[in-house]
């Protein structure tokens, strides 16, 4: 997500060209959707995010029928929100455009290289969560890769 800012995936505003949602949308729906169900509580643990900040993002993606607010299903008191099909449909469809956006960047790398890059990106993301704490959860094998 951090790369994604250059121009070279970004045209305006901070969303690629093509782009079918913006960057607090796009880390939104990646959350819950590795994670599940979140209430905005867990979402500001997750993000150090006020609540008013998250009342704002997830009232957005509630309108543009991205997320869904439902009971707990767990039976707590807190309403949670849950990306909706809409939400995956968007969430795959931006990953995709990010994915295309890299592979022309890399079009000349040797897999070696790229692998490389993945695996020190990852290692980056990995030490800074570890310093705040903060882990990111990690989408299983299966999910695409932004």
């Amino acid at each position: 997500m951090l790369l994604s800012r250059y121009m070279h995936l970004h045209k305006s505003k901070g969303r690629r060209t093509g782009s079918v949602l913006d960057r607090s949308a796009y880390i939104l729906l990646s959350r819950i959707r590795v994670q599940g169900p979140m209430s905005i509580g867990q979402l500001g643990e997750a993000f150090g995010l006020d609540a008013s900040t998250l009342n704002r993002q997830t009232a957005a993606a509630m309108r543009a029928g991205l997320v869904e607010r439902i009971p707990d299903p767990d039976g707590g008191m807190a309403r949670k929100f849950r990306i909706t099909q809409e939400g995956e449909r968007r969430l795959d469809e931006e990953r995709t455009g990010l994915v295309d956006s890299l592979d022309r960047i890399m079009t000349d790398w040797p897999e070696e290289d790229i692998t490389a890059f993945a695996d020190y990106l990852q290692r980056f993301n990995s030490d800074i969560e570890r310093l705040h704490g903060m882990p990111w959860p990690r989408p299983r094998a299966a999910e695409p890769r932004p």
